[in-house]
């Protein structure tokens, strides 16, 4: 299990590009947050990593020095030899590229680049805000938005898993961990998608991978250490 470390008391959210531990990848994440799609992504990678627990559920916030992190105060993001990435899609690419071995990212020339890179932006260019929105009940048209309506989103996932067993191709890809596991968040947690049948074959197939599970057990323990889990 990979070392674990608390925030507080610390001199503040800045000084661990610097505090860095030597070949460690800076992990900053909440447990059941959008970050919890990059856990299982370096489970899948194999990635040496520490974790630095950001409460984003203070009553407070989260403290004003994390912005020197992540300029609004969000998870997940990384410092990997004390460069810093934030957002998921530019973690991903980056973490693939660190990590070629792993074969979670398609070559250049690979026909599955193409659609690999586009489900990753679409990530969080479509997927999470239009999710968030319908979430907190937001009805809107989507011609005045950029990421388009809910059901264009549905219509385009449904059409996609239904040709492919993952969401880039024939082969699991980092795509996945964040198309998928949105998916299971939004049916499982959320409850704001539809149960599609497309839907839970896709989230079980990705469910049953080792590196999901060891995800999950480990972002359950952080949130029961958190009181996030109820007795």
């Amino acid at each position: 299990m990979a070392p674990d470390k608390m925030l507080s008391g610390r001199q503040g959210y800045g000084d661990d590009v610097a505090n860095e531990e030597e070949g460690m990848i800076t992990f900053y994440h909440a447990p059941w947050s959008r970050a919890s799609n990059m856990l299982w992504l370096l489970e899948e990678l194999g990635a040496p990593y520490q974790i630095e627990k950001v409460d984003i559920r203070a009553p407070g916030g989260v403290p004003e020095e994390y912005r020197a992190i992540q300029p609004n105060k969000k998870v997940p993001a990384i410092v990997d030899d004390g460069v810093l990435v934030t957002e998921r899609a530019a973690i991903c690419t980056y973490l693939c590229d660190a990590f070629p071995e792993a074969g979670l990212a398609p070559a250049i020339g690979d026909k599955m680049r193409a659609p690999y890179l586009t489900w990753l932006v679409y990530a969080d260019s479509v997927f999470d805000p239009v999710l968030a929105a319908k979430a907190h009940g937001h009805e809107f048209m989507g011609s005045g938005y950029s990421y388009g309506s809910f059901s264009e989103m549905i219509a385009n996932l449904e059409r996609t898993l239904s040709s492919r067993p993952y969401i880039a191709g024939d082969r699991f890809t980092a795509a996945d961990t964040q198309i998928g596991g949105g998916i299971n968040f939004g049916t499982q947690v959320l409850k704001v998608l539809p149960e599609k049948p497309v839907f839970k074959d896709y989230v079980d197939r990705l469910t049953a991978r080792p590196a999901f599970q060891r995800a999950s057990q480990k972002d359950f323990a952080m949130a029961r250490e958190a009181g996030m889990v109820p007795g």
